[in-house]
């Protein structure tokens, strides 16, 4: 499937802006559109030497073909950029588009269990990227302008190219780099061709179940064809559809989201522990950070996929090009998901031993426990596509307009259960709970190993079902992402014969984004202390209970663990006993404070020349230009009146009244960016190339939005009512502007072969500012009073900040050493970035009170950028022996900052140093039939996160080995 879809010499993107191919106009030479480099007659003697057989270059096949394809198109490109033709993806163990492109100098990835997911490029993160799909923005459904490439089947896409410099003609949104995936198109491809591609799939960690089912498969087919007529005319079709159906089992330790710097003077305390401000700590006052909960969750999920992706390529004569084409995949997710909750964990927190960051290394503790029961349930359907007309009256003129559609609907279904472990148990009093309501159960905690080590009092079992009767809840979630793109665009092209300026080209563009997040949860507590409530809890406590589904929970990979079992309720069953139905009864008309709606509306100018010359002998090309873009922002947030609720425990909690109204909120700015490329021809085989931009990066869509998040409506419990405000916080900022860039970048290329490249570049970046937290007063009804709140709000500083960094690519084929090891090569790539941009805390960072102006220190230590790490490191060993052919890929990442999608309340969090290691080897019996084996995540790395500061741990994830076995077929 990948070779059918290999790039061609001709292809290019349905849009005609693409760096990797400026124009498609058959009256522009290539020598117009590319570096002297590529055209030389200099450079193809000094070629033709160093490899005389260029028929060799033809045939060659493997992971070689591959790489010389990607060394290829570096080379031609007008950017600095990185390129992975359809073989390079096909020739990787990449079950996502994201595997690959990690593969590319300066990418790294978010991976968990179904591979990599978000790609950051530079040290930056992905929001500071972006995504082209033909040439065109495109939605996802997570509220950010990242990309889930795990919605776009790898054996369907073309070319996958990361732009890592500006051109004015480039959409606006990538100060870190501009990732572009290309469809084929059929015409540009030349030749029939029909491929049938199927795959099993095999994940370890179902075989820990007692239910094995961890065999999945993927198919995926494709046509391409092409039809002249008599006239002159011709049409190009290409159909590739993809199915897929597998598992995903997860094993995890983590914590809940909010964590408190708690007074480090109290000693011996029961109930919650008292907070301390950043004042108090700069003061000298001792603190540790504790979260509100720590989790054991067991995951047994299920996925399946179905992607259709056609498009048609129609030249009716020399001057008309009419490009469309149509994207669409369906996804699903279905989880089971098994919770044992330690749900007060900053309660009695006694006998610590804490280091000079607050981080807690041992203490003693009480807390409540639950065992949740979730079931989880996600449909995300993409739609896309678009027309392209090109028009070509004269070899000086081409016109071009472009008409697309992109559209990202998610929905969440969670059918959430609550059993709380009590001490009035079914037989009578459940051993190691204290008395009381709630009931608590002491234990210790050590921070000794990969995953910390909690004991429960040896008295109670965390397994006996029976000791679950206390207070239950019930909650029905549905949550709805929607994101839709309708852009259009107008360029015009003019091309001298002569002269400094081989094009001159302007466009414009408008486009309107529309984002809209709904929560509706229904939340129902079932009390333990009334008879009725008691027997209702019980009697679904005996219905549902099972056996615990594996035996060896957390035991393979980490150290540390000291809980592998809990009373396990099976999720459908306990949901449907308890509310009489498998009904999610929810009321469609709730409003809930985060809600987000969201409307972005985008206007751009571009005007930019293409050059070429000589300078003191030396040939050079490249391109100027300048940008100007406009936003305008409308978002709408809804406001409550809210009421205190008595838990009858000494605690409270705020709910809604059910009064609602609208508030909207509109925003706009307008930005210049100007551009400048050039490469020089050093000599015939050595490029230097050279580039100044300015770029900027919108905030995550979602984070525009003016909703409120209301953490106790998840059913926290708070000692008083001061304590309960502060979990009110501002979930985006209407107002937030973009992040600007100014950059510098240098590279240069080497080219000694059609093998070989040893490439490196210099890159700065100076930001606009930093991130931090203001406190924005706002009036809140509640019991019927007008309350000032303090709400969180994130912002950007004028404080400028940068970074620096370098990378450096190397690959290379052993062509020299006798045979079979002339089949050996590698390829290599390191990135290093160093930033000195902050982002603060939510809760424990710098507050700015907007009122007055103060600014309240922060108490945990600043993140920088998202997605920013200071090392990566990606390179493969490859050996292409005749027919068979092999690859071992290793892919390191160093720690760094993760913001949570769309959502500036959630605190700083922070993943671990990350190792991964992947497989790959093929054999083709003929030119018809070939055989694959991948293997990934071959050491079982597991996936560590931080928070709210890095060292403090927040969780340890665990998925296992993946294995593809393969069969293509080519007619």
């Amino acid at each position: 499937m990948y070779a059918l879809l290999a790039s061609t010499s001709g292809a290019a993107m349905a849009q005609t802006s693409s760096p990797a191919n400026p124009s498609t106009s058959p009256a522009a030479s290539p020598a117009a559109n590319t570096p002297a480099v590529a055209t030389t007659p200099a450079q193809d003697s000094t070629q033709a030497a160093a490899d005389p057989t260029t028929l060799d270059q033809v045939q060659v096949t493997g992971v070689r073909a591959s790489i010389q394809s990607s060394i290829d198109k570096k080379r031609d490109d007008t950017v600095i950029s990185d390129v992975l033709s359809a073989q390079d993806i096909g020739d990787l163990p990449a079950p996502s588009l994201a595997d690959a492109i990690e593969t590319l100098t300066g990418a790294a990835s978010t991976r968990d269990k179904t591979g990599a997911s978000e790609i950051s490029i530079r040290g930056l993160g992905a929001f500071l990227s972006s995504t082209n799909f033909n040439g065109r923005e495109i939605t996802n459904g997570s509220g950010d302008r990242s990309v889930n490439f795990n919605m776009f089947p790898a054996e369907l896409i073309n070319t996958v190219a990361i732009y890592k410099t500006q051109r004015a003609d480039l959409i606006e949104g990538g100060v870190a780099g501009t990732i572009g995936l290309e469809t084929v198109k059929p015409l540009d491809y030349g030749k029939r061709a029909v491929q049938l591609d199927a795959k099993g799939t095999w994940a370890e960690y179902d075989n820990k179940f007692r239910d094995k089912d961890g065999i999945g498969w993927r198919g995926t087919g494709s046509y391409i064809d092409q039809f002249e007529f008599a006239n002159g005319g011709k049409l190009g079709v290409s159909l590739g559809i993809q199915a897929l159906d597998g598992s995903d089992p997860e094993e995890s330790m983590t914590s809940g989201s909010t964590w408190y710097a708690c007074d480090g003077t109290q000693v011996n305390y029961t109930g919650n522990c008292s907070e301390v401000d950043g004042n108090q700590v700069a003061a000298g006052a001792p603190y540790y950070l504790a979260p509100s909960s720590r989790i054991y969750r067991l995951k047994q999920e299920r996925n399946d996929r179905q992607s259709e992706f056609a498009s048609v390529q129609w030249r009716p004569n020399d001057v008309v090009e009419l490009n469309v084409d149509y994207e669409h995949t369906d996804r699903n997710w279905h989880e089971n998901r098994s919770d044992l909750s330690l749900s007060n964990t900053r309660r009695s927190i006694n006998d610590r031993v804490v280091d000079e960051n607050g981080v807690l290394q041992s203490f003693s503790g009480s807390t409540s426990i639950d065992s949740t029961s979730t079931k989880y349930d996600r449909n995300e359907e993409y739609t896309g596509g678009g027309v392209n007309l090109i028009l070509r009256p004269s070899a000086a003129w081409e016109i071009s307009t472009d008409l697309s559609y992109s559209h990202t609907l998610r929905q969440d279904t969670q059918r959430i259960t609550r059993l709380r472990a009590n001490r009035n148990g079914i037989d009578g009093v459940t051993p190691g709970i204290s008395s009381g309501t709630t009931g608590y159960v002491n234990y210790d905690w050590v921070n000794d190993g990969d995953i910390p080590g909690i004991t429960l009092d040896p008295a109670f079992d965390p397994n006996n079902a029976d000791a679950y009767t206390g207070a239950a809840q019930v909650s029905s979630r549905e949550t709805d992402n929607e994101h839709t793109i309708r852009a259009g665009r107008f360029d015009v092209s003019y091309m001298p014969e002569d002269g400094f300026l081989t094009k001159i080209k302007a466009g414009l563009r408008a486009a309107e984004a529309d984002y809209t997040y709904f929560d509706n949860t229904v939340t129902t507590a079932i009390s333990s202390t009334t008879a009725a409530g008691r027997a209702q809890i019980i009697a679904a406590n005996q219905a549902c209970r099972t056996a615990f589904p594996q035996s060896d929970f957390l035991e393979d990979g980490g150290s540390g663990n000291t809980i592998s079992s809990w009373a396990y309720f099976d999720p459908s069953c306990l949901y449907e006993t308890l509310t009489g139905s498998s009904d999610l009864n929810i009321d469609t008309n709730l409003v809930d404070p985060s809600n987000v709606d969201v409307t972005e509306k985008t206007k751009s100018l571009y005007l930019m020349g293409e050059f070429r010359s000589e300078l003191f002998g030396i040939p050079y090309s490249g391109n100027a230009g300048v940008r100007w873009v406009k936003t305008d922002v409308r978002s709408a947030g809804a406001r409550t009146d809210l009421v205190i609720t008595d838990n009858g425990d000494g605690t409270i909690q705020l709910d809604s009244t059910g009064n609602y109204q609208t508030s909207v909120f509109k925003a706009g700015n307008d930005k210049l960016l100007p551009s400048i490329n050039a490469a020089f021809e050093l000599h015939p085989d050595l490029l230097l190339r050279v580039a100044a931009y300015r770029a900027m990066s919108r905030p995550d869509i979602a984070a525009l939005g003016a909703g409120r998040t209301i953490t106790v409506t998840n059913g926290e419990s708070y000692a008083n009512l001061a304590d309960a405000l502060d979990g009110i916080t501002a979930a985006g900022n209407p107002a937030a502007e973009p992040l600007m860039s100014w950059n510098g970048d240098v590279s240069l290329e080497w080219y000694p072969n059609a093998d070989t490249i040893l490439a490196g570049a210099l890159y700065w970046k100076q930001f606009n500012g930093g991130t931090q937290t203001a406190l924005v007063n706002e009036a809140y009804n509640i019991n019927g009073q007008s309350v000032i709140v303090p709400v969180r709000q994130e912002v950007t500083t004028d404080e400028k900040s940068t970074l620096t960094g370098f990378e450096l690519s190397a690959s290379h084929r052993f062509s020299y050493l006798p045979k079979p090891f002339d089949g050996l090569g590698f390829k290599v790539s390191y990135n290093y970035a160093d930033a000195n941009y902050e982002t603060q805390d939510p809760r424990l960072g710098e507050q700015l009170d907007t009122a007055t102006g103060l600014v309240t220190p922060a108490i945990v230590a600043p993140a920088g950028l998202s997605g920013y790490s200071r090392h990566v490191l990606s390179g493969s060993l490859y050996w292409d022996i005749g027919k068979f052919s092999m690859q071992a890929i290793g892919k390191f990442r160093s720690h760094y900052y993760q913001d949570f999608t769309g959502n500036a309340a959630q605190q700083n969090r922070y993943y671990g140093d990350n190792t991964a290691v992947d497989f790959r080897a093929s054999y083709r019996f003929d030119k018809h039939l070939s055989m694959s084996l991948e293997l990934m995540n071959l050491t079982n790395e597991a996936r560590v996160a931080y928070q709210p500061e890095y060292g403090n741990f927040r969780e340890y994830v665990t998925y296992g080995r993946r294995a593809y076995l393969g069969v293509r077929y080519r007619f």
